[in-house]
């Protein structure tokens, strides 16, 4: 017999709910079986071996929903040889019955596995579409190690509207992390955009306001694309705009930013958790045309041997318990103690499920990157 596997992703929870029904259909079976054959043949057990098929239907293909069918078949001759009850109407009468409901769950199991195999295919889909937006990022970039891991609140997602990136380029490691307010298709593909403009300029723009505007551009290029495209939701063409986060590691014991209303990045040293606030903040990309923001210009920060940088979205530092109890991400960063910039987010990320119980509110989207240790660690300033 073929059974169908449980999803992917899926909770251990319902992994054992998923068990139990798949293994109903033969408890029923062999429940009936037991009672015919014992004492107990007085009860009248033939109504119950016509669900059988419909309970395999649930968690079985067209083979396996078939064979419960037989076997429920076996087990009624079983009986009535047994019972001598072939010269019953009753007999015939759950054969029929469990024939009609064979068929129906057949042809149910039949529909039900093409439409998971439609769901696979687009879950792959999905997948390819992540490492297009999303792609992992190697552990070695230049003078830094890297670690990233994303989130998607949305049970069963690949992609959503956060979005980070890191390219080793000449003019040193430089970074983006955003995320697009909005929703459904439009929020993925100026994801897209913006990210497909950050990979292109990073390695022509020696200015890193530079590749701020390139973004900016693109992101305004794709806004009127989706105001000429028809989209099924038009909700999907409000409140669109993007917080972005640009970060350049050089040779210097410096750190470069620009924050165009994202979340401020967390520097850490030792044990010491520090937020680089922007002097003059700047609004987010896309409302150019409600504020018109200032001058770009680029922010250092000390950024020295030892010291490890996270950048994030605000899913993570908005993500609250049952208590309504915002993450605590600077006491968590300071309480970790992992050895790799991986296992440390790897930390960070389990903190961060179990605070919510698995339940977010919103996508997630954290990179760490740790410089190279070549000198002695210093106390902020």
């Amino acid at each position: 017999m073929r059974f169908m596997r449980a999803a992917p992703g899926v909770s251990g929870r319902s992994q054992t709910l998923f068990a139990i029904t798949r293994c109903l259909p033969f408890l029923v079976l062999a429940a009936v079986l037991s009672i015919e054959l014992s004492p107990a043949h007085t009860l009248y057990t033939g109504p119950l071996l016509s669900p059988a098929p419909a309970l395999a239907a649930v968690t079985m293909g067209p083979v396996g929903t078939v064979g419960v069918a037989v076997l429920a078949g076996v087990v009624s001759a079983i009986t009535a040889i047994h019972n001598d009850a072939w010269d019953t109407p009753q007999v015939y009468t759950n054969l029929l019955a469990l024939l009609v409901v064979a068929v129906a769950s057949v042809a149910t199991s039949a529909v039900r596995v093409r439409r998971d195999r439609e769901l696979a295919h687009i879950r792959r889909i999905a997948e390819v579409s992540q490492n297009v937006v999303l792609r992992p990022l190697p552990a070695r970039m230049g003078v830094v190690n890297t670690a990233s891991v994303y989130l998607a609140a949305e049970r069963g997602a690949q992609i959503g509207g956060d979005l980070y990136e890191a390219m080793c380029t000449r003019y040193g490691v430089r970074l983006i992390v955003g995320d697009v307010r909005g929703k459904g298709l439009a929020a993925v593909r100026s994801a897209a955009a913006v990210v497909g403009a950050f990979r292109e300029a990073v390695h022509y723009e020696r200015d890193l306001a530079e590749v701020m505007h390139r973004c900016a551009a693109a992101l305004a290029r794709e806004y009127e694309l989706l105001d000429r495209s028809q989209l099924q939701d038009p909700q999907e063409l409000e409140e669109q705009f993007v917080t972005v986060l640009l970060a350049q590691v050089t040779d210097e014991s410096l750190i470069q930013l620009i924050n165009r209303g994202h979340p401020p990045p967390l520097v850490m040293r030792g044990r010491e958790v520090r937020s680089l606030d922007p002097a003059r903040p700047l609004p987010p990309l896309g409302l150019e045309e409600f504020l018109r923001p200032p001058a770009i210009g680029v922010e250092a920060f000390p950024f020295l041997p030892g010291d490890r940088l996270l950048l994030h979205t605000d899913g993570v530092v908005e993500a609250r318990n049952n208590d309504n109890e915002f993450f605590p991400l600077h006491r968590t960063m300071e309480s970790l103690d992992c050895a790799t910039p991986s296992e440390y987010l790897d930390g960070l990320r389990h903190a961060l499920v179990q605070h919510t119980e698995g339940r977010l509110a919103d996508d997630a989207a954290m990179v760490l990157i740790e410089r190279d240790v070549g000198g002695p660690d210093r106390p902020f300033r």
